[in-house]
């Protein structure tokens, strides 16, 4: 096999949307990993987005004053699965963007259409300038910001499984309450006028309800290789 075949043969752009808690990012990172590809977490974008907000007095209760504020930030995200980064205006964001505070913001600020328009972008380019293929993870991949992707994967699981899983990631938290949180952010993510989370069409879904981890890998990195296959 000639080199150009294969380098056309292993450069693939996979999307994988979903709720929270579904293994989104544990399953992107390590098919990314072992497939040799990029890796691009998008909830961290707007994550960062949000905890520049809150870090600099903007409201965001007030949809107005995101979106006058929304390209002031500059967010670079690292794409090596091994060790992603993410750097807010040249400050490593990958540990503040993770709390409480930023979880509660973050769909608020991601519904305000100028946030999604810029973030969107930024995805865009990278995606296209990842020479070797890549692996993108978010909740409107498939259907708003690479509806052209190779492969669309939709995980997805019961409220019950992801409230379970969430709880695992943080010591002490509640179950119950876990589970209310996840609810309602699905509904706002559902909900939004401006790309809310859903399956596309052409995405192939995947229940992680009754899986491992490593099965939801396998069962992923099988996807994308018969898509390489095909392609």
């Amino acid at each position: 096999m000639s080199t150009t075949v294969e380098t056309a043969r292993s450069s693939v752009i996979v999307a994988i949307d979903g709720p929270s808690g579904t293994g989104k990012s544990s399953t992107s990172k390590a098919v990314a990993a072992k497939l040799g590809l990029s890796y691009l977490d998008t909830g961290a974008q707007y994550r960062a987005i949000t905890w520049w907000m809150l870090n600099n007095g903007i409201d965001v209760g007030d949809p107005v004053e995101i979106a006058t504020a929304a390209a002031k930030p500059v967010i670079v995200s690292g794409t090596d699965p091994a060790a992603p980064t993410i750097t807010v205006d040249g400050e490593d964001a990958s540990g503040p963007i993770r709390t409480q505070e930023v979880t509660s913001k973050v769909s608020a600020v991601s519904a305000v259409p100028e946030v999604r328009t810029l973030i969107t972008e930024l995805q865009r380019s990278i995606a296209a300038t990842a020479t070797g293929g890549i692996v993108v993870e978010g909740r409107d991949i498939g259907t708003t910001v690479l509806p052209d992707a190779d492969l669309k994967i939709f995980l997805t699981a019961s409220p019950e499984a992801r409230a379970a899983r969430r709880s695992g990631e943080v010591k002490g938290s509640d179950l119950t309450a876990t589970r209310e949180a996840l609810i309602k952010r699905d509904a706002a993510d559902s909900g939004r006028k401006t790309s809310p989370l859903a399956k596309a069409d052409d995405a192939v879904e995947v229940d992680t309800t009754e899986l491992t981890l490593q099965q939801v890998i396998e069962c992923v990195v099988t996807l994308v290789e018969g898509k390489r296959v095909a392609a």
